[in-house]
């Protein structure tokens, strides 16, 4: 799977930015308004149900997003392979694919391969 564009964030902003979200108190986008995110230490400030309910509105948008954006980076890696391919070129390009496997595991952890191997496979088919 070949998409061309790339993050343009530097290292240092991305470590920035996953340090911030390791911080005690998260930040996430609520409709162009920061929402704070408070993190229980435990049993003694649990969230209330209306925090939770807050909360899971939150992740809903973040998955429609999500997934609308899943949507679009499929077609735009089919359209890229069906080009390649049309044009005498192989289904994917093998040193693009593992960087985006080692953008994914540096960005995410040791979830970030199986989620950008799922992506790569929406994007060019299973190989083999």
């Amino acid at each position: 799977m070949d998409n061309s564009s790339e993050s343009g964030r530097t290292d240092a902003s991305n470590k920035q930015s996953q340090d911030e979200l390791m911080g005690e108190d998260l930040q996430l986008g609520d409709g162009g308004n920061n929402a704070d995110i408070r993190m229980p230490s435990g049993t003694d400030d649990p969230l209330s149900d209306a925090e939770i309910q807050k909360y899971r509105e939150e992740i809903n948008r973040m998955d429609r997003t999500i997934l609308d954006a899943i949507k679009r980076r499929t077609k735009v890696s089919q359209a890229i392979g069906k080009t390649r391919m049309g044009s005498g070129g192989t289904r994917l390009v093998h040193t693009r694919e593992i960087s985006i496997l080692n953008q994914f595991r540096d960005e995410l952890g040791e979830e970030g391969p199986a989620i950008a191997s799922a992506l790569l496979r929406m994007g060019r088919g299973k190989l083999g």
